[in-house]
């Protein structure tokens, strides 16, 4: 938002009379005086309005602020809005409300958008001398004017040399059409054509007629456009108008048939009807306007001030001098008079409308027919009447009264239509021009925003059209602006504006309303109400979408300027735009050639230029669509047409420089000088102007770049800040001396900018800089050469000192680095390593601990535990024999005192009888006796009810105890008897074995009898074989002979012709080798792609099971190849079996050992998951007898205690889910234990072991949960009893026997659950105590003991079970194999005697194979410990070696060469042939170790190409041998192998030019050794001696061949892939010659340089080059191979090169010459120092030689063209037109290119037959030779380096 100045900080000492704006609802903004000072803290300001009226503005609501400023009234009226002092909206409205009402000025500049208002009214301001005064002047020199924006658009592209634009925006009726027209007027005027075609009058012809044929009165404006059209202005080199284009944008057709009231149709109709009573119109019929529906629908047919008359001469003298025909214009004419016509047929109506026909004796048909030429019948059937096509027939139907009318309306807009596409082809074609345009202005009047009562589909796409001009806008002006600012940290405010990509989205994204449009179009019943329902559905929730209250078919689209409602009526029609055939067809038969031509038009199937490719297309609906080619142009709507030629605008737009004129339109009634401020502010807020104002008032338009900056105006610097290496501190000194203004620059992060004008400035300073250095040059010249040429040769020999200095310093801190980085990467791993071994080894100690200790606690525990419990028992025994001693005593005590007592009783008795004789004694003695005898009475059935209980008690508890004891007896009897069962089954078992072995000794002394047979056979073969060998020898010597024979006959008549064709075949064997090579590098890349493909068929293969392909295995196999699967690793039988699936079973099959093998290991698993099911299924079992046990148990204990039960049961549940999950992980256990190869008894010990611990576990805790389930009920019996004790109150302490067990019982589980408590717990209870509860606890010490038995008994019964298991497997293993060689018998003695033997023959060499496969298992499992032996001892000998090098010192550099010297210096053994062996299943892993694996690094101290020279030594063995499939298998392992080594670095030079070495290396031994005489003339008798002797590996010669073209190109491209990004940079961009500045200055506006790139020099560029040399120098690639290559590579870097500099303009320039000139010597000089001038690699860098040239030599005189023409022999006319026509001059002293010199070279080059083509192939690539070049080297002098790892070869 605008700021708002506080009055307390802008005007401090004055408050009162200062003018302010105020909002008013009627003219926006009104301007008032304070007449109160305002105080800080005051609510509301005292204002004076103009009128005197006091206001009281309020200031004291939330969100109010203090209102605006106003300008003094001496800035009020400036011509640029961004010189006003105070910004904002009310002073730029009064601003141009000054101008426009009170001086007449209707432009008024706001930075750089020309904000123009329409007056209404012709104004004086445009004649021919105005034009002359703005012409030179800059902006702002004068009052504004649309001159001034054209002068700055036509200087900026003479000044530049960009393309401009001029976009004209505004609403309709702003003036937009007539700002174009004077436009285009200026530039016809000021850039005049040179010739004499006067295409500027042509230019400015072209305006009436678009505007007769184009523009329309509507209510908003006269003259408005009802098309858009973008003009393109083109101009010469000379900035002289040489032609000019026009596009065409979306015509209003529907205006032909229809207006809306005050409206009218386009111009033409009434300026032809008010021409109709000329002569030459008299046959054309017309009459007023007035009288014809198409031009009188919209009431009014005239215009004030208009005369369509004298418009009407205007047109047809455009005409004429646009070179249209008089013929052409008559037809044109005729045309529209037909039109008008045609929309006055009379059309007749029948049947309620539903057919109708019109009149023949119609006279406007008549006119039409015979205007148009077209036949009068079938013209008048056809518009009443279509065609129907079916499948079968196809019918004439009669249309109703409105179809026919639409028919006739669609009619008359595409003639229309087709008329105005005519007639601007014909307007291009008359402004197109022969002449190279050089630049343009494009100016373009497209429709402005529109918005009226009823607005439909061409409203819709006119408003859609300014939406994205206005983004256009936003984009440029203000996004990019603020963003360059803010990016380079510019202090700038950022701006919030109003941004209306929402709304174009909602127009013309996905699923927008122009896709819903074409959608319903293609519906077959789409209408219009479900288009809008549609949208409606889709687009209810958009912020820039509303739906009408009152219509449902009709919808809003907020736009950026205003709300629009659209009506929907007639937008499918409108934008399906079609036309039946039936009535073209009649046109396209005019009689007239012009109107056939017109419609023949819509035949083509591509348009004519690219102006019909822009304008729209009709589609005609077809009568027979089926039997028609669609045509694609047809399929497209209006809508999406009209997109895309809106597109293509947009993208012309953003290639140009915009210059903006906004036309602001004062008022609707279109009164002159009327001024409406709410319109205008709306136009203003809407177009942005109010935004500009901000952004140019603090803008700096020019631009620079650090580095362009530096290098234009270094010539400004001084020696002293030249010597700083900051660029940016240097140019900010410079400024700040040149400049003492700090305002009129900043300093950006990567660029500086400035004012205006100040560029200017400093190119004056540099000019006079460049003259007095000039002068100063001339004076003391030849000193100064003498100086520079001593200077620049010592800094050149400084240079290279430094950089050689550098270099080796460079590289000695390298190889420090290195060796530190080693050491410390070295320390770091064996830490880590060391570490993570103690982890381990840490974690596995305190594992084992924590499982120790805890396993003797427990010991510990149930120790204590048991002798807590044993403790337990001993108290209750020995307190029970105390009371026992005690109630003996007693019961002694008491007889002795009962026989005391008797004795005194008796006595007593005597006297108590003499004393009872007497009555009164009987008395007392008789009373309460009675009392007594009744409660002794009661106390004996008390104690008989007591005993009664116990003895129960004591019953149920023996009886239990007796049931226990009878099972366990029971369960050993069984167990005992099963025993005695598995004894007699081991007996038989053991004879069945005896009887096995018997007959297995049989079969061992037939199989010896059959083995010696075999060799029998085996040595009559051999004896057959060496007689065959001898045959085979002769016959070779006899071929020989004739051979020699027939060669000798054949020499002297070979030798004349050979001289004379030798040249020719030069010839032809160069092109057959060019093609040869170019179908190898074809093969070899249809070979990668069926590699590719294979590979991804592979992957989805392996998808499901998540398999991945062993890293060691080829993927790029032969398709002859067909090795035999690799059966090193044969206990890998994973890898084994992955190697069958990957080769096919056909391959496997044909290996018998390894599928063998594999069928052993297939018996191997079946046998061990057999036996883990067998062992699964007994688990099953005995899980399930327990849980059986425990129910059983359960339901006998139901009846003795229920709550005891309830809690068992619910145990027993959760115990059993435990059970099962366990059950399940066991499975899981099982399953993963029988997918492991291993199946040793160590882990089915260990697995027994586990499931052991696992059942002890279980069982102990079993124990647990009963003691605590017996508590648990305890527990609750004694709550229970504690509630029923209340209502027992009188029973006696001596009636508690019978709970006293229970508690007891209690007690004990308590005891037994806590382990160790106190022993004298709870004393007081001890007195309940009896003989049944001291029973009870006896009998829960004996069920522990019993369980234990019965654990011990069950681990017994388990093992004797196992080991019963054991043997029946055993045992069926050798029934299973008895069976087969029983049958194998039987079906033996069914045979001859003959296949007898030879079936015996084959069992028994199965069984030795199988035998031998199992003793090869055992020596590999031996070999491989020994290599793990051995490489443990290798580490431990290289740690003492470590220890004894570190104990001596030795000088640093002295230790890798030492250490090289002992790879390549070593004792050769004096047996040494020559010749490798290695074993057939070995060749994998010499493939591996000699090419997959194998580093160059890892030889480089060797001989080079060393693997060459090793396999061909393999070859040689193999070739000894006589083993033709080994060499097969080898050679093609080999090609395969090196082919996955470079698919695997294809982007490694090295790695790549290492193989490339090594394969010719290789090719060469083939061929040195390969006995031919041809190849042999340079070989030793040493090497004769290794030459093949059995196989002749022509062909696989030329397979590697073809392997070393392949690896050749592919080197070319990696050493092309990076080189090219350097080539530019380093040899046409760097400035290896300091000072030669290439930088111009381009303006003030400068908006972008190059950033963030990233350059290379020359020397960076030749250092590669150095790397590349001696790559392959190190590597033995042979010499010419080299040379071949840097001359690749050096027509690579002419053709980029030179391709660049005909591409861009920027660097065709002197200075650019002479710095490509040295670049190229230092190029130069580098082949010659590394001897390559002889490779042709100079002769590829003629072309780019000459360019240099070219830009270097004078170009003016005829003399100069001649002499470029007899220099430029090596580059073509058009290479040197064109680097004459993009030649530049930098500074003020060079001159231009005189296009009078350019038509001179031409004219003296045209003799030359040169290609067509302007650029240089870079891709091509030379045919590449491999010279035959033979090795000194003998093959017993190689040796093999141990870091090879190749010990399984064995010299022979």
């Amino acid at each position: 938002m605008f700021y708002r100045e506080k009055y307390t900080e802008i005007c401090p000492n004055f408050h009162l009379y200062t003018r302010v704006w105020i909002p008013d609802p009627d003219e926006v903004w009104r301007s008032a005086e304070i007449i109160k000072d305002y105080k800080e803290g005051d609510k509301s300001l005292q204002l004076k309005l103009e009128d005197e009226t006091l206001y009281e503005y309020p200031i004291d609501l939330p969100g109010s602020e203090l209102p605006f400023l106003r300008n003094p009234d001496i800035l009020v009226g400036q011509n640029d809005l961004t010189a006003l002092s105070y910004l904002h909206e009310p002073a730029v409205l009064h601003n141009l409300k000054v101008r426009f009402l009170e001086s007449n000025h209707i432009y008024t500049y706001c930075g750089i958008v020309l904000v123009a208002i329409n007056p209404y009214e012709q104004l004086p301001i445009y004649e021919q001398d105005v034009i002359y005064a703005y012409s030179g002047q800059n902006m702002g020199d004068m009052d504004p004017h649309i001159f001034a924006v054209a002068e700055e658009a036509y200087k900026q592209m003479a000044r530049d040399e960009k393309n401009q634009s001029i976009i004209v925006s505004g609403e309709s009726g702003a003036g937009k059409t007539v700002s174009a027209k004077y436009a285009m007027r200026f530039f016809a005027t000021v850039g005049g054509s040179a010739s004499e075609t006067n295409i500027e009058a042509k230019v400015l012809a072209s305006s009436p007629i678009v505007e007769a044929i184009g523009n329309a009165k509507t209510t908003r404006n006269d003259n408005s456009s009802r098309f858009g059209k973008y003009i393109q202005i083109g101009f010469d080199k000379r900035y002289h108008i040489i032609g000019a284009n026009m596009r065409t944008y979306l015509l209003e057709k529907s205006r032909v048939v229809f207006q809306a009231e005050d409206e009218r149709n386009y111009h033409i109709f009434y300026q032809l009807c008010a021409s109709s009573s000329l002569p030459e119109f008299k046959d054309l019929g017309l009459t007023c306007a007035e009288d014809f529906f198409y031009t009188s629908q919209g009431g009014d047919t005239s215009i004030d001030g208009v005369d369509d008359a004298d418009d009407f001469e205007k047109t047809r003298h455009a005409f004429t001098l646009l070179g249209v025909k008089e013929s052409h214009q008559t037809t044109i004419f005729r045309i529209i008079a037909a039109i008008l016509h045609l929309g006055n047929l009379k059309i007749q109506g029948e049947r309620d409308g539903e057919v109708c026909s019109v009149s023949s004796e119609d006279e406007h048909l008549s006119s039409f027919c015979s205007l148009l030429g077209v036949e009068h019948s079938q013209m008048q059937h056809w518009l009443c009447h279509c065609k129907l096509v079916t499948t079968a027939e196809t019918y004439v139907k009669s249309m109703s009264l409105h179809q026919v009318v639409n028919a006739r309306n669609a009619l008359a807009k595409h003639i229309y239509a087709q008329l105005f596409n005519w007639i601007v082809q014909h307007i291009n074609k008359a402004l197109h021009t022969t002449v190279k345009q050089h630049s343009f202005i494009g100016v373009l009047d497209i429709y402005g925003f529109e918005t009226f009562e009823v607005n439909s589909f061409e409203q819709f796409c006119i408003n859609y059209a300014n939406e994205k001009l206005q983004q256009q806008f936003n984009s440029h002006v203000f996004k990019l602006e603020q963003e360059e600012y803010m990016k380079e940290g510019i202090p700038w405010t950022l701006i919030d504006f109003y941004d209306n990509q929402p709304c174009i989205d909602l127009i013309e994204a996905k699923l927008g309303i122009l896709d819903l449009l074409d959608e319903e179009c293609k519906v077959p019943k789409g209408t219009d109400q479900n288009w809008a329902q549609k949208l409606y559905d889709r687009h209810a929730a958009s912020l820039h979408f509303q739906k009408p209250r009152m219509s449902n078919t009709s919808f809003i689209v907020l736009h950026f300027a205003d709300k629009v409602e659209y009506q929907s009526e007639g937008f499918l029609e409108k934008n399906r735009d079609t036309v039946y055939e039936e009535q073209i067809n009649i046109l396209k038969a005019s009689k007239y050639q012009m109107v056939a031509d017109l419609f023949q038009e819509e035949t083509d199937a591509v348009p004519a230029s690219a102006v019909q490719k822009r304008t729209p297309r009709i589609n005609v609906r077809s009568a027979k669509p089926a039997f028609k080619a669609a045509n694609k142009e047809h399929r497209k709507t209006v809508g999406h047409q009209f997109r895309n030629s809106l597109q293509l605008l947009m993208e012309t737009l953003n290639a140009t420089t915009p210059h903006y004129v906004r036309c602001i339109k004062p008022n609707d009634e279109k009164l002159p000088f009327k001024f409406d401020p709410k319109r205008t502010v709306q136009q203003l807020r809407a177009c942005g102007v109010l935004e500009t104002i901000r952004i140019s008032a603090a803008g700096f338009p020019s631009r620079w770049s650090y580095p362009d900056f530096f290098n234009r105006y270094r010539v400004l610097m001084n020696k002293r800040d030249l010597s700083k290496n900051d660029k940016k501190q240097i140019c900010q000194t410079l400024l700040e001396n040149l400049i003492k203004d700090p305002d009129k620059f900043q300093f950006g992060r990567t660029k500086i900018f400035f004012r205006a004008g100040q560029v200017a400035y400093l190119e004056k300073l540099r000019a006079d800089k460049f003259r007095a250095a000039t002068i100063m040059i001339q004076k003391t010249v030849r000193g100064w050469l003498q100086r520079a040429r001593y200077q620049r040769l010592r800094r050149a020999t400084l240079a290279l000192q430094r950089y050689a200095r550098g270099h080796l310093a460079r590289r000695l801190f390298q190889h420090l680095r290195r060796t530190r980085a080693a050491i410390i990467l070295q320390k770091q791993y064996r830490m880590l390593r060391m570490r993570r071994a103690f982890l381990r080894v840490r974690s596995a100690t305190l594992t084992i601990q924590a499982f120790a200790r805890g396993m003797f606690v427990r010991r510990i525990y149930h120790q204590m535990l048991l002798e807590h419990k044993a403790t337990i028992l001993q108290k209750y025994a020995r307190g029970w024999l105390a009371r026992a001693r005690f109630r003996r005593a007693q019961a002694a005590a008491v007889v002795l005192q009962c026989h005391w007592r008797r004795l005194r009783a008796r006595r007593q008795l005597q006297a108590l009888r003499i004393e009872a004789r007497s009555a009164q004694h009987l008395k007392k003695l008789n009373i309460g006796m009675e009392n007594k005898v009744v409660q002794l009475q009661r106390k004996v059935d008390e104690q008989n009810k007591e005993n009664k209980l116990l003895n129960e008690q004591l019953s149920m508890l023996t009886s239990a105890h007796s049931s226990e004891v009878e099972k366990l007896k029971k369960e050993l009897q069984q167990y005992q008897q099963t025993q005695q069962g598995d004894g007699k089954q081991l007996l038989s078992l053991q004879e069945e074995t005896e009887r096995l072995r018997m007959e297995l000794e049989r079969a061992h002394g037939e199989r010896e009898v059959l083995e010696d047979s075999h060799g029998k056979e085996r040595d009559l073969l051999r004896k057959r074989i060496c007689d065959l060998e001898e045959e085979n020898a002769l016959l070779k010597q006899e071929k020989e002979e004739l051979n020699s024979r027939i060669l000798c006959q054949s020499e002297g008549e070979f030798a004349r012709n050979t001289v004379e064709e030798n040249m020719q075949m030069k010839k032809e064997l160069e092109e057959e080798r060019s093609r040869y090579q170019n179908l190898v590098k074809e093969y070899a890349s249809l070979e990668q792609r069926y590699d590719n493909l294979r590979n991804e068929m592979t992957i989805f293969k392996q998808t499901p099971g998540h398999r991945r392909n062993p890293s060691n295995q080829s993927s790029l196999e032969s398709d002859s190849n067909n090795p035999s699967i690799c059966t090193s690793e044969i206990g890998d039988t994973e890898d084994v079996i992955q190697q069958v699936e990957e080769i096919g079973m056909e391959k496997a099959a044909m290996d018998m050992t390894l599928f063998l093998k594999l069928q052993k290991r297939v018996r191997e698993l079946e046998l061990e998951r057999k036996k883990l099911q067998a062992q699964l299924e007994k688990k099953e079992q005995e899980s399930k007898k327990s849980q059986v046990i425990e129910i059983k148990t359960e339901v006998a204990s139901e009846h003795e205690d229920f709550a005891y039960n309830t809690l068992k049961r619910q145990e027993l549940e959760s115990e059993n889910k435990k059970l099962k999950n366990e059950l399940n992980e066991l499975r899981k256990a099982i399953a993963d234990h029988a997918t492991q190869n291993n199946s040793s008894n160590d882990v089915q010990d260990g697995y027994n072991l586990l499931l052991n611990q696992l059942k002890s576990a279980n069982e102990e805790l079993e124990v647990r949960k009963e003691e605590v389930l017996i508590l648990r009920s305890q527990i609750m019996k004694a709550a229970q009893q504690k509630e029923s004790g209340k209502n027992m109150e009188s029973i006696s302490p001596n009636a508690s026997w019978p709970n006293s067990d229970r508690h007891v019982d209690q007690e004990d589980a308590i005891e037994a659950y806590q382990g160790m408590c106190e022993t004298n717990r709870k004393t007081e209870d001890w007195g309940y105590l009896n003989e049944d509860g001291e029973l009870g606890l006896a009998y829960q010490g004996l069920k522990q003991v019993a369980r234990l038995l019965e654990a011990q008994l069950q681990d017994q019964r388990r093992e004797h079970e196992e080991e019963m298991e054991a043997l029946r497997n055993q045992m069926d293993l050798m029934q299973e194999e008895l069976e087969k060689q029983q049958q194998a018998f039987l079906q033996t003695l069914q045979l001859s005697p003959e296949i007898q033997v030879e079936f015996g023959l084959q069992q028994e060499i199965t069984r030795l194979t199988n035998e031998n496969l199992d003793l090869k298992e055992l020596l590999e499992k031996l070999e491989k410990n020994e290599k793990k032996l051995k490489k443990q001892l290798k580490i431990y000998m290289k740690k003492v070696q470590d220890f004894e090098a570190s104990q001596t010192v030795v000088p640093v550099e002295r230790r890798p060469h030492e250490r090289s010297m002992q790879v390549a210096v070593q004792r050769k053994e004096k047996d040494f042939q020559g010749m490798l062996e290695y074993y057939k299943e070995d060749e994998p892993l010499l493939i591996r170790n000699l090419i997959t694996d194998l580093k160059p690094q890892a030889v480089s101290a060797t001989v080079p190409c060393l693997p060459a020279y090793i396999l061909y030594m393999c070859i040689r063995h193999a070739d000894y041998i006589n083993d033709d499939q080994k060499v097969h298998s080898l050679l093609t392992s080999t090609i395969n192998g090196v082919k996955k080594v470079l698919k695997k670095h294809q982007d490694d030079f090295e790695m790549t030019s290492f193989w490339l070495a090594n394969t010719c290396r290789l090719l060469h031994c083939l061929k040195q050794y390969s006995g031919e005489e041809g190849f042999m003339t340079q070989n030793t008798a040493k090497q004769n001696e290794h030459c093949l002797k059995n196989f002749d590996l022509t062909e696989y010669r030329q397979v590697l061949g073809h392997l070393s073209i392949q690896i050749y190109q592919q080197l070319i491209n990696i050493a092309e892939g990076i080189l090219q990004p350097m080539i530019v940079s380093a040899v046409l961009e760097n400035e290896s010659i300091q000072g030669l500045s290439s930088v111009k200055p381009v303006g003030y506006r400068k908006y972008c340089s190059k950033e963030g790139d990233s350059s290379y020099s020359l020397d960076e560029m030749i250092r590669q080059l150095n790397t590349f040399h001696s790559i392959m120098c190190d590597q033995g690639l042979d010499p010419e191979i080299i040379q071949q290559v840097f001359k690749q590579l050096f027509y690579m870097i002419n053709a980029i090169t030179l391709n660049n500099l005909l591409l861009r303009k920027d660097v065709c320039s002197w200075s650019t010459g002479m710095q490509l000139r040295f670049n190229i010597s230092q190029l130069e000089e580098w082949l010659r120092g590394k001897n390559l001038q002889q490779s042709g690699a100079a002769q590829t860098l003629e072309p780019l030689i000459q360019a240099a040239q070219l830009l270097q030599l004078k170009k003016k005189t005829s003399e100069d063209a001649e002499a470029i023409c007899s220099l430029c022999t090596s580059l073509s006319t058009q290479q040197i037109v064109k680097i004459l026509n993009l030649y530049t001059p930098v500074n003020e002293f060079e001159e231009r290119v005189t296009v009078a010199f350019i038509r001179n070279i031409q004219k003296q080059l045209q003799e030359r037959n040169d290609p067509p083509q302007l650029l240089l192939d870079f891709k091509h690539m030379f045919p590449v030779l491999f010279p035959f070049n033979p090795s000194a080297i003998t093959m017993d002098s190689i040796h093999l380096p141990a870091s090879l790892n190749l010990d399984f070869l064995n010299k022979v």
